[in-house]
């Protein structure tokens, strides 16, 4: 009778809970999984957008390794990635540190610092196309003080480094993430680290940079995924060029899906391939995290 009890009780815990996570269960389903089965299917066909998919196997696939272009997009993908995501660590734990200094105006420095991160890309991207403007743009005349001039945009071996400049902009999103984690670090670290002659560089070294690798390893997650999806910015300001130094494969897989007589079929196989990698590139990261993250053990 007490166990007959008992699992009635767990049914019905069950059914609630199962209640109570349905929308978020049938967003899953309706949002998640079955577009990702759906693009999987898409794939193995030709496909325009009109009429009946054509099945076709694995035809999309080895059309990659034929295509040009798409190896130029996924070499502009993977360049923009190595670059962006370090430079943006980097980039937030110095603001970070910035803010993490004690002064009376300190509040009003952090809300400054972090105001590009929730500025609309597309905003962003316009303001950047006019700081980078090779004749009157405020960055070339900083630097043409100094003789140098950069078509930033227009010159194939600066147009990818620029996106990655412009990335910085929502570094101070990720900042405040770090200065977080810095106030959750104990005092009493420093303080002995004090007593024993560290100075402050030590002391980032030693402590603060070891104590944050869980948070940059977050940041290091969600880089390389925005990367790999690198879209907007190219598709506003270059549009893929200048000689498809910026073709990335997110707006490679655009231009097939959209412009190029709507090859839909081959843009879902390759996106379906930039899922793949976005997806071994997480588990190695992950699998790796192990020998430089640190995780605080109870003793």
């Amino acid at each position: 009778m007490v166990n007959g009890l008992a699992s009635r009780k767990k049914r019905a815990a069950l059914i609630t809970g199962l209640v109570m996570i349905s929308p978020w269960l049938v967003n899953m389903l309706l949002m998640i999984v079955y577009p990702t089965l759906y693009n999987l299917g898409i794939g193995m066909t030709h496909y325009s957008g009109m009429g009946t998919p054509k099945w076709i196997g694995f035809d999309n696939y080895t059309f990659m390794f034929k295509d040009k272009l798409y190896g130029k997009s996924l070499y502009n993908t993977i360049y923009y990635t190595l670059l962006a995501v370090p430079i943006g660590v980097c980039t937030a734990m110095l603001l970070a540190l910035a803010m993490n200094r004690k002064l009376k105006e300190i509040a009003l420095y952090r809300a400054i610092l972090a105001l590009p991160s929730v500025l609309p890309l597309f905003a962003l991207a316009l303001v950047f196309m006019w700081v980078m403007n090779p004749r009157y743009g405020i960055l070339n005349i900083m630097l043409g003080l100094a003789g140098i001039h950069v078509d930033w945009l227009g010159d194939p071996r600066w147009a990818k480094f620029s996106l990655v400049l412009l990335s910085q902009l929502g570094a101070g999103q990720y900042g405040l993430i770090f200065l977080a984690a810095m106030r959750g670090i104990s005092p009493d670290l420093y303080d002995a680290a004090s007593i024993d002659g560290a100075n402050g560089i030590q002391k980032f070294w030693r402590i603060t940079f070891p104590m944050m690798t869980p948070i940059i390893l977050y940041d290091v997650i969600v880089g390389v995924g925005f990367g790999l999806q690198v879209f907007m910015q190219a598709y506003i300001m270059t549009q893929g060029g200048p000689a498809n130094a910026t073709m990335f494969n997110a707006l490679y897989i655009y231009n097939n899906a959209f412009r190029y007589g709507s090859s839909i079929g081959y843009a879902a196989a390759m996106s379906n391939v930039l899922f793949f990698i976005n997806v071994v590139v997480a588990v190695v990261i992950f699998k790796t995290s192990k020998y430089w993250v640190y995780e605080e053990t109870n003793g």
